[in-house]
């Protein structure tokens, strides 16, 4: 006999970037993707849900340990419709991250596949020097 398993879901939220003093550059909301970090040996895995974005609406840079992650949704709705109720908030994602490990940045990827974003930053490997010591005098 099978063995019956309860699944609770547990509703959460969009949160929204707080916005800061400055005047925004675009209208509609900017939420922070949920987001897991996970780390090996060899790299730091970062992994975003954005929905709704595409490869070309997201924007990842690296920059003096920050990494900052943004994804711009472009709506879509069906042709000769109407929207009248929604519980589902559109807008643009955005975060950033401070990293404590250096990164080889010429090998991090990227991929982005139904609205989850998989960032691999691979760690720099330390380097190991034998310097010759010279006898004085």
């Amino acid at each position: 006999m099978a063995e019956q398993t309860n699944l609770q879901i547990q509703e959460t939220e969009k949160q929204e970037v707080e916005q800061s003093a400055a005047e925004p550059t675009r209208t509609g909301y900017i939420f922070v993707p949920r987001t897991d970090i996970y780390e090996t040996d060899e790299a730091i895995h970062v992994v975003c849900d954005m929905p709704g974005v595409r490869p070309d609406g997201a924007d990842i840079t690296l920059e003096q340990n920050m990494l900052s992650v943004s994804g711009h949704v472009e709506p879509t709705w069906p042709e000769g419709y109407s929207l009248n109720y929604a519980e589902y908030r559109i807008g643009d994602y955005e975060r950033r991250f401070t990293l404590n490990t250096e990164v080889n940045e010429e090998a991090i990827e990227a991929k982005l596949n139904n609205g989850v974003l998989h960032i691999t930053l691979p760690k720099m490997r330390p380097t190991r020097h034998k310097i010759a010591i010279q006898a004085a005098g």
